[in-house]
Protein backbone atom coordinates (compact mmCIF):
# COMPACT_ATOMS: atom_id res chain seq x y z
CA UNK A 1 0.00 0.00 0.00
CA UNK A 2 1.50 3.76 -0.49
CA UNK A 3 2.80 4.85 2.84
CA UNK A 4 1.10 8.11 2.98
CA UNK A 5 -2.14 7.28 0.85
CA UNK A 6 -4.19 4.38 -0.24
CA UNK A 7 -3.59 1.47 -2.13
CA UNK A 8 -1.31 0.29 -5.48
CA UNK A 9 0.81 3.67 -6.18
CA UNK A 10 -0.06 2.57 -9.74
CA UNK A 11 -3.25 3.10 -9.67
CA UNK A 12 -3.02 7.03 -8.13
CA UNK A 13 -4.15 9.59 -10.06
CA UNK A 14 -4.22 13.55 -10.54
CA UNK A 15 -7.71 15.06 -10.47
CA UNK A 16 -8.92 15.95 -14.25
CA UNK A 17 -8.65 20.09 -14.54
CA UNK A 18 -12.36 20.48 -15.37
CA UNK A 19 -12.78 18.71 -11.52
CA UNK A 20 -10.00 20.93 -10.26
CA UNK A 21 -11.86 23.87 -11.71
CA UNK A 22 -15.22 22.61 -10.35
CA UNK A 23 -13.85 22.39 -6.55
CA UNK A 24 -12.34 25.96 -6.93
CA UNK A 25 -15.40 27.40 -8.30
CA UNK A 26 -17.94 25.58 -5.97
CA UNK A 27 -15.75 25.04 -2.74
CA UNK A 28 -12.93 27.90 -3.20
CA UNK A 29 -10.29 25.32 -3.05
CA UNK A 30 -6.99 25.99 -3.97
CA UNK A 31 -3.46 23.75 -4.54
CA UNK A 32 -1.48 23.72 -0.99
CA UNK A 33 1.60 25.41 -0.79
CA UNK A 34 3.72 22.70 0.56
CA UNK A 35 4.53 19.82 -1.36
CA UNK A 36 3.90 16.47 0.38
CA UNK A 37 6.90 14.68 2.09
CA UNK A 38 9.00 12.09 0.68
CA UNK A 39 8.99 8.91 2.18
CA UNK A 40 13.46 8.97 1.73
CA UNK A 41 13.72 11.98 3.51
CA UNK A 42 11.59 10.80 6.44
CA UNK A 43 12.84 9.40 9.92
CA UNK A 44 11.17 8.09 12.87
CA UNK A 45 11.80 8.79 16.03
CA UNK A 46 14.57 6.80 17.79
CA UNK A 47 13.33 3.57 19.00
CA UNK A 48 12.67 3.70 23.14
CA UNK A 49 12.73 -0.30 23.16
CA UNK A 50 15.63 -1.94 25.06
CA UNK A 51 18.23 -3.71 23.32
CA UNK A 52 17.54 -6.90 25.33
CA UNK A 53 13.92 -6.75 25.33
CA UNK A 54 13.94 -6.48 21.27
CA UNK A 55 16.53 -9.76 21.80
CA UNK A 56 14.42 -11.35 23.69
CA UNK A 57 11.33 -10.74 20.39
CA UNK A 58 13.86 -11.86 18.32
CA UNK A 59 14.22 -14.95 20.33
CA UNK A 60 10.25 -16.20 19.90
CA UNK A 61 9.78 -16.19 16.35
CA UNK A 62 13.68 -15.65 15.06
CA UNK A 63 15.53 -12.66 13.68
CA UNK A 64 14.02 -12.32 10.39
CA UNK A 65 10.98 -11.39 11.83
CA UNK A 66 11.47 -8.72 13.99
CA UNK A 67 12.03 -5.32 11.54
CA UNK A 68 13.24 -2.30 13.12
CA UNK A 69 13.83 -0.49 9.61
CA UNK A 70 12.52 3.07 9.51
CA UNK A 71 10.17 1.72 6.32
CA UNK A 72 8.78 -0.79 7.78
CA UNK A 73 8.35 1.62 10.91
CA UNK A 74 6.88 4.29 8.55
CA UNK A 75 4.33 1.80 7.06
CA UNK A 76 3.22 0.65 10.50
CA UNK A 77 2.68 4.20 12.13
CA UNK A 78 -0.98 5.10 11.35
CA UNK A 79 -4.12 4.37 9.88
CA UNK A 80 -5.59 5.66 6.42
CA UNK A 81 -8.34 8.09 7.56
CA UNK A 82 -7.59 11.96 6.56
CA UNK A 83 -6.22 13.12 9.90
CA UNK A 84 -3.89 10.40 9.38
CA UNK A 85 -3.14 11.07 5.78
CA UNK A 86 -2.69 14.67 6.40
CA UNK A 87 -0.03 14.00 9.27
CA UNK A 88 1.77 11.27 6.96
CA UNK A 89 1.96 13.90 3.81
CA UNK A 90 3.09 16.48 6.34
CA UNK A 91 6.19 14.08 7.53
CA UNK A 92 4.86 13.72 10.90
CA UNK A 93 5.95 9.63 11.65
CA UNK A 94 5.91 10.16 15.04
CA UNK A 95 3.17 7.31 15.87
CA UNK A 96 5.48 4.71 14.60
CA UNK A 97 6.55 1.57 16.27
CA UNK A 98 10.32 1.06 17.99
CA UNK A 99 9.52 -2.78 15.88
CA UNK A 100 7.41 -4.53 13.70
CA UNK A 101 6.99 -8.27 14.94
CA UNK A 102 5.52 -11.02 12.41
CA UNK A 103 4.91 -13.90 14.39
CA UNK A 104 3.91 -17.16 12.63
CA UNK A 105 1.61 -19.05 14.87
CA UNK A 106 -1.16 -18.63 17.90
CA UNK A 107 1.68 -20.22 19.82
CA UNK A 108 4.03 -17.48 18.85
CA UNK A 109 1.43 -14.48 19.66
CA UNK A 110 0.99 -15.54 23.34
CA UNK A 111 4.43 -15.73 23.83
CA UNK A 112 4.85 -12.34 22.55
CA UNK A 113 2.18 -10.83 24.65
CA UNK A 114 3.62 -12.34 28.11
CA UNK A 115 6.96 -10.86 27.04
CA UNK A 116 5.47 -7.64 26.05
CA UNK A 117 3.14 -7.55 29.07
CA UNK A 118 6.27 -8.68 31.21
CA UNK A 119 8.28 -6.30 30.08
CA UNK A 120 5.95 -3.41 29.69
CA UNK A 121 5.64 -2.62 25.98
CA UNK A 122 3.04 -1.29 24.38
CA UNK A 123 1.50 -3.98 21.28
CA UNK A 124 -0.62 -2.60 18.13
CA UNK A 125 -2.05 -5.62 16.64
CA UNK A 126 -1.82 -4.42 12.67
CA UNK A 127 -3.92 -6.47 9.74
CA UNK A 128 -4.50 -4.01 6.67
CA UNK A 129 -3.73 -0.84 8.16
CA UNK A 130 -7.20 0.46 7.09
CA UNK A 131 -8.55 1.86 10.12
CA UNK A 132 -9.99 5.37 9.58
CA UNK A 133 -10.67 5.73 13.38
CA UNK A 134 -7.27 6.58 14.34
CA UNK A 135 -6.91 2.67 15.84
CA UNK A 136 -3.56 1.83 14.68
CA UNK A 137 -1.62 5.24 16.28
CA UNK A 138 -0.75 4.68 19.79
CA UNK A 139 -1.60 8.09 22.02
CA UNK A 140 0.60 10.79 23.29
CA UNK A 141 1.32 9.15 26.41
CA UNK A 142 2.42 5.75 25.83
CA UNK A 143 5.99 6.42 25.50
CA UNK A 144 5.90 7.89 29.25
CA UNK A 145 4.01 4.78 30.27
CA UNK A 146 5.50 2.09 28.39
CA UNK A 147 9.11 1.12 27.75
CA UNK A 148 8.35 0.82 24.50
CA UNK A 149 5.99 -0.02 21.24
CA UNK A 150 5.59 -2.68 18.62
CA UNK A 151 3.61 -3.42 16.06
CA UNK A 152 2.15 -6.88 15.90
CA UNK A 153 1.91 -7.31 12.59
CA UNK A 154 -0.63 -10.72 11.55
CA UNK A 155 0.41 -10.86 7.66
CA UNK A 156 2.04 -14.28 8.16
CA UNK A 157 -1.10 -15.69 9.69
CA UNK A 158 -2.73 -16.45 6.10
CA UNK A 159 -3.99 -19.92 6.00
CA UNK A 160 -7.56 -21.38 5.18
CA UNK A 161 -7.16 -23.67 7.94
CA UNK A 162 -9.86 -25.96 7.54
CA UNK A 163 -13.65 -26.06 5.19
CA UNK A 164 -15.96 -27.88 6.85
CA UNK A 165 -18.51 -28.11 3.58
CA UNK A 166 -21.47 -30.29 5.57
CA UNK A 167 -21.83 -27.11 8.02
CA UNK A 168 -20.87 -24.79 5.90
CA UNK A 169 -18.22 -22.92 8.02
CA UNK A 170 -14.21 -22.92 6.89
CA UNK A 171 -11.65 -21.69 8.86
CA UNK A 172 -9.27 -18.64 8.41
CA UNK A 173 -5.88 -16.93 9.88
CA UNK A 174 -6.49 -13.64 10.41
CA UNK A 175 -4.15 -12.07 8.28
CA UNK A 176 -5.52 -12.92 4.88
CA UNK A 177 -6.79 -9.84 3.41
CA UNK A 178 -10.35 -9.89 1.49
CA UNK A 179 -8.95 -11.01 -1.98
CA UNK A 180 -6.66 -13.58 -0.87
CA UNK A 181 -9.47 -15.27 1.81
CA UNK A 182 -11.92 -15.42 -1.80
CA UNK A 183 -9.59 -17.01 -3.89
CA UNK A 184 -8.50 -19.90 -1.50
CA UNK A 185 -12.79 -19.89 -0.61
CA UNK A 186 -13.34 -19.76 -4.75
CA UNK A 187 -11.44 -23.42 -5.02
CA UNK A 188 -13.96 -24.96 -2.71
CA UNK A 189 -16.92 -23.16 -4.57
CA UNK A 190 -17.28 -20.68 -1.60
CA UNK A 191 -17.47 -17.61 -0.51
CA UNK A 192 -17.79 -15.20 2.42
CA UNK A 193 -19.82 -12.12 0.70
CA UNK A 194 -17.71 -9.81 2.70
CA UNK A 195 -17.14 -7.07 0.18
CA UNK A 196 -16.42 -3.97 2.22
CA UNK A 197 -14.79 -1.00 0.65
CA UNK A 198 -11.50 -2.30 1.87
CA UNK A 199 -11.98 -4.82 0.75
CA UNK A 200 -8.38 -5.19 -1.24
CA UNK A 201 -5.86 -4.38 2.13
CA UNK A 202 -8.21 -5.09 4.99
CA UNK A 203 -7.71 -8.68 6.50
CA UNK A 204 -10.03 -11.00 8.45
CA UNK A 205 -9.09 -10.06 11.67
CA UNK A 206 -9.97 -6.35 11.10
CA UNK A 207 -13.09 -7.75 9.72
CA UNK A 208 -13.92 -8.80 13.01
CA UNK A 209 -11.76 -7.00 15.54
CA UNK A 210 -13.71 -3.47 13.86
CA UNK A 211 -17.43 -4.95 13.23
CA UNK A 212 -16.91 -4.24 9.29
CA UNK A 213 -19.67 -4.64 6.96
CA UNK A 214 -19.45 -5.33 3.87
CA UNK A 215 -21.23 -3.75 0.74
CA UNK A 216 -23.52 -6.82 -0.10
CA UNK A 217 -24.64 -6.97 3.09
CA UNK A 218 -28.20 -6.34 2.22
CA UNK A 219 -27.73 -9.94 1.22
CA UNK A 220 -24.50 -11.84 3.11
CA UNK A 221 -24.93 -9.94 6.49
CA UNK A 222 -22.04 -8.24 8.32
CA UNK A 223 -19.30 -9.79 9.38
CA UNK A 224 -19.79 -10.49 13.04
CA UNK A 225 -22.91 -12.39 11.48
CA UNK A 226 -20.16 -14.36 9.80
CA UNK A 227 -18.20 -15.09 13.00
CA UNK A 228 -19.81 -18.50 14.49
CA UNK A 229 -15.86 -19.39 16.49
CA UNK A 230 -12.24 -17.84 17.05
CA UNK A 231 -8.90 -18.32 18.73
CA UNK A 232 -7.91 -15.33 20.68
CA UNK A 233 -4.63 -14.54 22.20
CA UNK A 234 -4.33 -12.38 25.15
CA UNK A 235 -1.61 -11.84 27.79
CA UNK A 236 -3.20 -13.92 30.59
CA UNK A 237 -3.65 -16.67 27.68
CA UNK A 238 -6.04 -18.45 24.85
CA UNK A 239 -9.68 -18.15 24.66
CA UNK A 240 -11.43 -20.53 22.90
CA UNK A 241 -14.47 -19.23 21.84
CA UNK A 242 -17.07 -20.77 20.12
CA UNK A 243 -18.92 -24.23 20.27
CA UNK A 244 -21.96 -24.21 18.42
CA UNK A 245 -23.72 -21.99 16.29
CA UNK A 246 -25.37 -20.56 18.97
CA UNK A 247 -25.47 -21.14 22.73
CA UNK A 248 -27.78 -20.37 26.09
CA UNK A 249 -24.47 -21.32 27.87
CA UNK A 250 -24.29 -17.67 29.36
CA UNK A 251 -23.31 -14.56 27.62
CA UNK A 252 -21.60 -14.63 24.19
CA UNK A 253 -18.44 -14.37 24.80
CA UNK A 254 -17.60 -14.22 21.04
CA UNK A 255 -18.95 -10.61 21.30
CA UNK A 256 -16.90 -9.33 23.87
CA UNK A 257 -13.77 -9.81 21.01
CA UNK A 258 -15.85 -8.73 18.35
CA UNK A 259 -15.37 -4.87 17.94
CA UNK A 260 -12.68 -5.00 20.33
CA UNK A 261 -10.12 -3.33 18.49
CA UNK A 262 -7.27 -5.46 19.57
CA UNK A 263 -7.61 -3.69 23.41
CA UNK A 264 -8.07 -7.33 25.06
CA UNK A 265 -6.84 -9.85 22.86
CA UNK A 266 -5.63 -10.64 18.90
CA UNK A 267 -7.75 -13.06 16.91
CA UNK A 268 -5.22 -15.88 15.83
CA UNK A 269 -7.80 -17.90 13.75
CA UNK A 270 -11.44 -17.06 12.93
CA UNK A 271 -14.38 -20.10 12.02
CA UNK A 272 -16.50 -18.17 10.09
CA UNK A 273 -19.91 -19.06 7.82
CA UNK A 274 -19.52 -19.08 4.27
CA UNK A 275 -21.77 -19.89 1.11
CA UNK A 276 -21.87 -21.29 -2.21
CA UNK A 277 -19.81 -18.94 -4.56
CA UNK A 278 -22.80 -17.22 -7.00
CA UNK A 279 -23.44 -17.98 -10.35
CA UNK A 280 -24.70 -15.36 -11.23
CA UNK A 281 -24.13 -11.51 -10.28
CA UNK A 282 -26.43 -8.84 -11.93
CA UNK A 283 -26.44 -5.14 -10.80
CA UNK A 284 -28.99 -2.14 -11.90
CA UNK A 285 -30.03 1.22 -11.02
CA UNK A 286 -33.01 2.76 -10.10
CA UNK A 287 -33.87 6.47 -9.78
CA UNK A 288 -36.15 8.24 -6.97
CA UNK A 289 -37.33 11.81 -6.58
CA UNK A 290 -36.45 12.35 -3.70
CA UNK A 291 -34.07 11.10 -0.49
CA UNK A 292 -37.38 10.77 1.41
CA UNK A 293 -39.27 8.51 -1.34
CA UNK A 294 -36.07 6.22 -1.71
CA UNK A 295 -35.89 5.76 1.93
CA UNK A 296 -39.20 4.22 1.88
CA UNK A 297 -38.64 2.14 -0.81
CA UNK A 298 -35.37 0.50 0.95
CA UNK A 299 -37.44 0.07 4.51
CA UNK A 300 -40.48 -1.77 2.51
CA UNK A 301 -37.16 -3.72 1.11
CA UNK A 302 -35.99 -4.26 4.09
CA UNK A 303 -39.12 -5.24 6.18
CA UNK A 304 -40.98 -7.42 3.81
CA UNK A 305 -37.99 -8.87 1.30
CA UNK A 306 -36.65 -10.39 -0.13
CA UNK A 307 -34.05 -7.91 -0.02
CA UNK A 308 -31.28 -7.54 -2.76
CA UNK A 309 -28.05 -8.50 -2.12
CA UNK A 310 -26.78 -5.36 -2.73
CA UNK A 311 -29.13 -2.23 -1.85
CA UNK A 312 -27.98 1.53 -1.47
CA UNK A 313 -29.16 4.69 -1.72
CA UNK A 314 -27.20 8.07 -2.50
CA UNK A 315 -28.97 11.35 -1.79
CA UNK A 316 -29.15 14.04 -3.88
CA UNK A 317 -26.36 15.93 -3.60
CA UNK A 318 -24.10 12.15 -3.97
CA UNK A 319 -26.37 11.24 -6.74
CA UNK A 320 -25.51 14.80 -8.98
CA UNK A 321 -21.61 14.55 -7.64
CA UNK A 322 -21.83 10.96 -9.26
CA UNK A 323 -20.18 9.89 -6.40
CA UNK A 324 -21.38 6.28 -6.61
CA UNK A 325 -19.01 6.23 -9.78
CA UNK A 326 -15.85 7.55 -8.61
CA UNK A 327 -14.19 7.09 -11.89
CA UNK A 328 -16.62 9.68 -13.14
CA UNK A 329 -16.63 12.41 -10.77
CA UNK A 330 -18.68 15.54 -11.82
CA UNK A 331 -19.83 14.04 -15.29
CA UNK A 332 -22.90 12.28 -13.78
CA UNK A 333 -25.89 12.49 -16.18
CA UNK A 334 -28.10 10.81 -13.43
CA UNK A 335 -31.29 13.34 -14.65
CA UNK A 336 -31.77 14.75 -10.94
CA UNK A 337 -33.14 12.52 -7.89
CA UNK A 338 -31.34 9.87 -5.95
CA UNK A 339 -29.43 7.36 -7.45
CA UNK A 340 -30.43 3.58 -6.22
CA UNK A 341 -28.23 0.54 -7.13
CA UNK A 342 -29.85 -3.10 -6.45
CA UNK A 343 -27.32 -6.35 -6.74
CA UNK A 344 -28.35 -10.18 -7.19
CA UNK A 345 -26.31 -12.69 -6.38
CA UNK A 346 -26.97 -16.52 -6.14
CA UNK A 347 -28.15 -19.03 -7.89
CA UNK A 348 -29.57 -17.88 -11.39
CA UNK A 349 -33.37 -18.86 -10.88
CA UNK A 350 -32.86 -18.06 -7.53
CA UNK A 351 -31.46 -14.22 -8.59
CA UNK A 352 -34.57 -13.93 -11.33
CA UNK A 353 -37.15 -13.90 -9.01
CA UNK A 354 -35.62 -11.93 -6.41
CA UNK A 355 -34.58 -9.14 -9.11
CA UNK A 356 -38.86 -9.22 -10.08
CA UNK A 357 -40.01 -8.86 -6.84
CA UNK A 358 -37.25 -6.23 -6.48
CA UNK A 359 -38.44 -4.18 -9.41
CA UNK A 360 -42.13 -4.93 -8.45
CA UNK A 361 -41.75 -3.35 -5.35
CA UNK A 362 -39.61 -0.18 -6.29
CA UNK A 363 -41.87 0.61 -9.33
CA UNK A 364 -44.91 0.15 -7.32
CA UNK A 365 -43.38 3.16 -4.44
CA UNK A 366 -42.55 5.77 -7.49
CA UNK A 367 -39.19 4.12 -8.71
CA UNK A 368 -37.57 4.88 -12.26
CA UNK A 369 -35.72 2.02 -13.55
CA UNK A 370 -32.07 3.01 -15.22
CA UNK A 371 -31.21 -0.34 -16.87
CA UNK A 372 -28.07 -2.48 -16.10
CA UNK A 373 -24.91 0.86 -16.73
CA UNK A 374 -25.45 2.53 -13.12
CA UNK A 375 -25.08 -0.63 -11.08
CA UNK A 376 -22.47 -2.01 -13.36
CA UNK A 377 -20.35 1.01 -13.20
CA UNK A 378 -20.98 1.41 -9.34
CA UNK A 379 -19.69 -2.37 -8.84
CA UNK A 380 -16.74 -1.65 -11.29
CA UNK A 381 -15.81 0.95 -9.21
CA UNK A 382 -16.84 -0.26 -6.02
CA UNK A 383 -13.05 0.22 -4.09
CA UNK A 384 -11.87 3.38 -5.95
CA UNK A 385 -13.23 6.17 -3.82
CA UNK A 386 -10.18 5.96 -1.62
CA UNK A 387 -7.82 6.81 -4.59
CA UNK A 388 -9.96 9.96 -5.12
CA UNK A 389 -9.52 10.97 -1.60
CA UNK A 390 -5.96 11.09 -1.90
CA UNK A 391 -6.10 12.69 -5.46
CA UNK A 392 -8.68 15.97 -3.19
CA UNK A 393 -6.44 15.69 -0.83
CA UNK A 394 -3.69 16.63 -3.18
CA UNK A 395 -5.41 19.45 -4.59
CA UNK A 396 -5.88 21.18 -1.37
CA UNK A 397 -9.23 19.34 -0.47
CA UNK A 398 -10.04 18.03 2.85
CA UNK A 399 -12.29 15.26 2.47
CA UNK A 400 -13.62 12.72 4.93
CA UNK A 401 -16.38 10.28 5.49
CA UNK A 402 -18.20 9.24 8.35
CA UNK A 403 -20.76 7.13 9.39
CA UNK A 404 -23.93 6.28 11.57
CA UNK A 405 -27.09 4.11 11.85
CA UNK A 406 -30.53 4.68 13.76
CA UNK A 407 -33.83 3.37 13.77
CA UNK A 408 -36.14 4.23 10.30
CA UNK A 409 -38.23 6.36 12.65
CA UNK A 410 -35.03 8.49 13.87
CA UNK A 411 -33.18 8.19 10.47
CA UNK A 412 -34.35 11.71 8.99
CA UNK A 413 -33.51 13.73 12.39
CA UNK A 414 -30.46 12.06 12.33
CA UNK A 415 -29.81 12.48 8.49
CA UNK A 416 -30.53 16.74 8.86
CA UNK A 417 -28.56 16.89 12.24
CA UNK A 418 -25.36 15.46 10.68
CA UNK A 419 -25.62 17.67 8.18
CA UNK A 420 -26.50 20.88 10.00
CA UNK A 421 -23.70 20.17 12.34
CA UNK A 422 -20.93 19.97 9.61
CA UNK A 423 -22.48 23.42 7.48
CA UNK A 424 -22.11 24.83 10.82
CA UNK A 425 -18.63 23.48 11.46
CA UNK A 426 -17.21 24.07 8.00
CA UNK A 427 -19.13 27.16 6.61
CA UNK A 428 -20.12 25.97 2.88
CA UNK A 429 -18.65 22.22 2.86
CA UNK A 430 -19.97 19.97 0.05
CA UNK A 431 -22.06 17.27 2.34
CA UNK A 432 -22.90 13.83 0.41
CA UNK A 433 -24.67 10.71 1.76
CA UNK A 434 -25.84 7.72 1.10
CA UNK A 435 -27.22 4.16 2.93
CA UNK A 436 -25.74 0.92 2.20
CA UNK A 437 -26.89 -1.10 5.20
CA UNK A 438 -30.24 -1.80 5.71
CA UNK A 439 -32.39 -3.99 8.13
CA UNK A 440 -35.77 -4.69 8.90
CA UNK A 441 -35.82 -2.04 12.06
CA UNK A 442 -33.24 0.45 10.41
CA UNK A 443 -30.42 1.57 8.59
CA UNK A 444 -26.63 3.03 8.07
CA UNK A 445 -25.54 6.85 6.95
CA UNK A 446 -22.77 7.00 5.52
CA UNK A 447 -21.47 10.81 4.96
CA UNK A 448 -18.78 11.66 2.37
CA UNK A 449 -17.81 15.90 3.28
CA UNK A 450 -15.31 18.10 1.39
CA UNK A 451 -14.55 21.33 1.80
CA UNK A 452 -11.48 23.78 1.09
CA UNK A 453 -8.65 23.15 3.24
CA UNK A 454 -8.09 26.24 5.81
CA UNK A 455 -4.36 27.35 7.24
CA UNK A 456 -4.94 24.71 10.05
CA UNK A 457 -6.73 21.32 8.16
CA UNK A 458 -6.22 19.23 10.92
CA UNK A 459 -7.87 21.43 13.17
CA UNK A 460 -10.35 22.49 10.53
CA UNK A 461 -11.86 18.72 10.24
CA UNK A 462 -11.25 18.25 14.21
CA UNK A 463 -13.71 20.80 14.68
CA UNK A 464 -15.96 19.16 11.93
CA UNK A 465 -15.76 15.98 13.16
CA UNK A 466 -16.53 17.10 17.05
CA UNK A 467 -19.80 18.84 15.81
CA UNK A 468 -21.12 16.12 14.00
CA UNK A 469 -20.44 13.36 16.57
CA UNK A 470 -22.38 15.73 19.46
CA UNK A 471 -25.03 15.96 16.98
CA UNK A 472 -25.01 11.84 16.23
CA UNK A 473 -25.32 11.77 19.67
CA UNK A 474 -27.79 14.52 20.35
CA UNK A 475 -30.44 12.88 17.63
CA UNK A 476 -30.43 8.98 19.08
CA UNK A 477 -27.72 7.50 16.32
CA UNK A 478 -24.65 5.57 17.04
CA UNK A 479 -21.16 6.87 16.50
CA UNK A 480 -20.46 4.19 14.55
CA UNK A 481 -22.19 1.49 12.61
CA UNK A 482 -18.84 -0.06 10.73
CA UNK A 483 -15.75 1.84 11.24
CA UNK A 484 -15.00 1.45 15.06
CA UNK A 485 -14.67 3.39 17.88
CA UNK A 486 -10.58 3.81 18.00
CA UNK A 487 -9.54 6.75 19.29
CA UNK A 488 -11.52 9.45 17.09
CA UNK A 489 -15.07 8.35 18.66
CA UNK A 490 -13.66 7.69 22.64
CA UNK A 491 -15.68 10.64 24.13
CA UNK A 492 -19.00 9.93 22.22
CA UNK A 493 -18.93 6.07 22.56
CA UNK A 494 -18.77 6.77 26.08
CA UNK A 495 -21.97 8.89 26.04
CA UNK A 496 -23.22 6.03 24.33
CA UNK A 497 -22.53 3.35 26.50
CA UNK A 498 -22.87 4.95 30.13
CA UNK A 499 -21.33 5.03 32.56
CA UNK A 500 -21.55 1.82 33.77
CA UNK A 501 -21.14 0.48 30.60
CA UNK A 502 -17.65 2.22 30.74
CA UNK A 503 -16.87 0.29 33.91
CA UNK A 504 -18.20 -2.35 32.30
CA UNK A 505 -15.22 -2.06 29.47
CA UNK A 506 -12.57 -1.69 32.16
CA UNK A 507 -13.39 -4.38 33.84
CA UNK A 508 -12.82 -7.09 30.96
CA UNK A 509 -9.92 -4.95 30.20
CA UNK A 510 -8.29 -5.41 33.67
CA UNK A 511 -9.01 -8.75 33.90
CA UNK A 512 -7.56 -10.25 30.28
CA UNK A 513 -4.56 -7.45 29.96
CA UNK A 514 -4.13 -6.46 33.26
CA UNK A 515 -0.51 -4.55 32.47
CA UNK A 516 -2.62 -2.57 29.93
CA UNK A 517 -0.06 -3.22 26.94
CA UNK A 518 -2.51 -3.96 24.05
CA UNK A 519 -3.12 -1.21 22.24
CA UNK A 520 -3.91 1.26 25.13
CA UNK A 521 -5.49 4.48 24.25
CA UNK A 522 -8.31 2.38 21.89
CA UNK A 523 -11.61 1.46 22.86
CA UNK A 524 -11.56 2.05 26.58
CA UNK A 525 -12.79 5.77 27.23
CA UNK A 526 -10.07 7.10 30.23
CA UNK A 527 -10.96 8.54 33.47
Amino acid sequence: MLWSGWGDPAKASDLPGPVRKLLEDLLGVRAPETPAADLAEIRPPAPALPPAVLDELRAVIGPEHVRADDETRIRHARGRSTPDLMRLRAGDVSGAPDAVLLPGSHDEVVELLRVCAARRVAVVPFGGGTSVVGGLTADGGVMERYAGLVALDLARLNRLVAVDPESMVAELEPGLRGPQAEELLARHGLTLGHFPQSFEYATLGGFAAARSSGQASAGYGRFDDLVVGMTVATPRGTLELGRAPKSAAGPDLRQVILGSEGAFGVITSLRLRVRPAPRVRLYEGWRFASFAEGVAALRRLAQDGPPPTVLRLSDETETMVGLAKPGAIGASASGGGCLVVTGYEGAEEETRLRRERTAEVLAGLGGTPLGAEPGESWAHGRYSAPYLRDSLLAAGATVETLETAAFWSGLPRLYDAVRLALHGALGSPLVMCHISHVYATGASLYFTVVTAQSGDPLAQWEAAKHAASEAIVAAGGTISHHHGVGRDHLDAYAAEIGELGVEILRGIKERLDPEGVLNPGVLIPSD
